[in-house]
C-alpha cells in the first residue's frame, strides 16, 4: 500500500506524473504556460489576461523559474523590469497542452459559445488535430495496448 503523497514532496518522488504535477500540477500553472505559449512575456500582461492576483502570479512564475520552466529576463534599467521566456523544458509543454486542448475539446465540458480554442497550421491555416504517436514507428499510441510499469 502506497503512503500518503504530501505535496510538498512530489518532485522527489519515483513516479514521473507525480514528479511532473509537481512542476505543472496547480491550477494556475498551465494557464500561464498557455499565456507564453500565446506571446506573453510581462507580468502586467500575464495579470490583465488571467485576472489572477499579484502576489499569486509573483508566486507562480518565480517556481516555474525554480523548475527550469520559465527564464527571467530583463528588458529595462529604471525601473528594473523583466519579462518572463520559456525554456527548453517551457517548450515541450506544448505537447502536454495541446493533449489538454485535445481531451477537453472532447471529453470536458461543453461552452455554450463553442470550443473557444483552435489550433491551426501558421502557414496553411488548416485545423489541426494533435495525435501522440510512438517516435519509433510513428503509430498512433493507443492506451488499450500499453501498459505503465513502476520500477
Amino acid at each position: 500500500m502506497l503512503g500518503r503523497m504530501k505535496w510538498s514532496e512530489l518532485k522527489h518522488d519515483p513516479c514521473p506524473v507525480a514528479r511532473g504535477l509537481s512542476v505543472i500540477g496547480d491550477r494556475w500553472t498551465m494557464l500561464i504556460i498557455r499565456e507564453c505559449f500565446r506571446g506573453v512575456r510581462r507580468f502586467d500582461d500575464f495579470q490583465r489576461g488571467l485576472g489572477i492576483t499579484r502576489h499569486v502570479l509573483s508566486d507562480r512564475l518565480r517556481k516555474l523559474e525554480e523548475d527550469g520552466v520559465l527564464t527571467r529576463v530583463q528588458y529595462q534599467d529604471r525601473p528594473a523590469r523583466w519579462e518572463y521566456r520559456l525554456t527548453d523544458a517551457g517548450r515541450a509543454l506544448h505537447q502536454v497542452m495541446l493533449s489538454m486542448v485535445g481531451w477537453a475539446q472532447e471529453w470536458g465540458p461543453p461552452r455554450p459559445e463553442g470550443p473557444g480554442f483552435r489550433v491551426t497550421d501558421r502557414d496553411t491555416g488548416r485545423p489541426v488535430r494533435p495525435l501522440m504517436v510512438d517516435a519509433e514507428t510513428g503509430e498512433p499510441l493507443d492506451p488499450r495496448r500499453l501498459s505503465i510499469e513502476f520500477g
